[in-house]
């Protein structure tokens, strides 16, 4: 045998039952429509390819008409046997598909069908019939301004739903599949401060609460306020180079969470707050802001809210006064947390294995099949209320 060559090892299949079973209704019946010889791979003996060369039967079914032959170990017209087919799905759960392809010596696109087929027949349809709080987060699909939309039920870590974009149009087919008695069903949505989302959400299900999420909406107040007064504050002294080099090179600073900050940066944060006071306001109500959340009592966030709030519009920053009255406008989807705790912390767990599937698959070009690795590495927990 030559270098790389793979070892292979034939057997062929001699038939000696005169009956057949039907594959349509199960019947045993001797009448032969016709036969064929098939080659079917088979799982590996002593690291060499198997190959079963097998009699495959058209019955001529009494109650069917022609219909082939019912095996146990081999699915109707499919070219693997069974076991191998469950093998080569349990190595696609940890392993790139071409190297599970080059391990069994099998087609790249047989061994993606063979997962995508018992992915779908694992997860798909998807029960939920008991689903009545979701949160649902955009992710990058690919370079290219490309996103996708994952919808989660937060209690029992399940991925419910993925699918392409992150419009209106996007997630309706969500609650299209929910359907009338699922969406009157539906309590709180966790979410960030998304237009079109929320404008969806209410459209399908105006009972349901909105509930704004902590990490979107202190990342929404990092883009629209630290950024923009860090930047105004580089240009406003440009004529400084070593000041408007230390602020220009501070922006992970400033949106880093304060007890993220490695002791050796911390005197520079300090020095900066201490040398800017615009600076030193918007980071300093950032972190007020956050307190916003461990409130469990409506009335007293809310109070915390309106003292926030003033404190926001009396500093004369402007990105930062404009960012707080957008914020009062829809303080309801914060103040809410107080009755329903959620974050969606959970789908930033996602995106990050989201993340890793990417890489392990050197992308996904089949999106439906991305999606259905991402429900697959969250089936859920059992239910918590069962």
């Amino acid at each position: 045998m030559e270098a790389g060559q793979r070892s292979r090892v034939d057997i062929v299949l001699v038939r000696t039952k005169p009956t057949f079973r039907c594959s349509g209704c199960g019947r045993e019946t001797t009448a032969i429509h016709e036969m064929t010889i098939r080659c079917i791979r088979d799982l590996p003996i002593l690291d060499a390819d198997t190959y079963v060369w097998v009699p495959r039967y058209r019955v001529a079914c009494a109650a069917c008409g022609p219909k082939i032959e019912a095996l146990s170990w081999l699915s109707p017209w499919a070219r693997v046997t069974r076991r191998l087919a469950e093998s080569v799905v349990r190595l696609c759960r940890v392993l790139p598909i071409q190297h599970v392809a080059e391990f069994y010596g099998l087609d790249w696109d047989t061994v993606k069908t063979l997962d995508v087929a018992a992915l779908a027949e694992r997860l798909l349809p998807v029960d939920l019939s008991t689903v009545t709080v979701i949160a649902l987060d955009e992710f990058a699909l690919r370079k290219g301004h490309r996103y996708a939309t994952v919808i989660v039920e937060p209690a029992r870590k399940r991925v419910l739903w993925v699918g392409q974009g992150r419009g209106r149009e996007d997630i309706r087919p969500f609650f299209q599949l929910l359907g009338p008695g699922g969406c009157k069903h539906l309590r709180a949505v966790a979410m960030d401060m998304n237009p079109a989302y929320e404008e969806e959400v209410r459209a399908h299900c105006p009972q349901a609460v909105l509930v704004y999420d902590l990490f979107h909406v202190v990342a929404k107040y990092g883009r629209e306020v630290i950024d923009r007064v860090r930047v105004d504050e580089a240009h406003r002294v440009r004529h400084d180079t070593a000041a408007r080099k230390v602020i220009k090179g501070a922006r992970w600073l400033l949106l880093r969470n304060r007890e993220n900050v490695e002791a050796k940066d911390r005197v520079r944060l300090r020095d900066l707050l201490h040398a800017n006071r615009r600076l030193a306001t918007v980071y300093i109500l950032k972190d007020d802001l956050k307190h916003l959340w461990a409130y469990t009592y409506v009335g007293a966030a809310e109070r915390f809210f309106t003292e926030w709030y003033q404190r926001a519009i009396r500093s004369r920053i402007d990105p930062l006064k404009t960012f707080a009255r957008h914020l009062k406008a829809r303080v309801s989807g914060i103040l809410a947390h107080c009755h329903y705790p959620l974050h969606t912390s959970l789908l930033e767990g996602i995106n990050n294995k989201i993340k890793v599937l990417k890489r392990m698959a050197y992308g996904y070009r089949d999106d439906g099949y991305f999606f259905l690795k991402i429900m697959d590495a969250f089936p859920g927990v059992p239910d918590v209320t069962g």
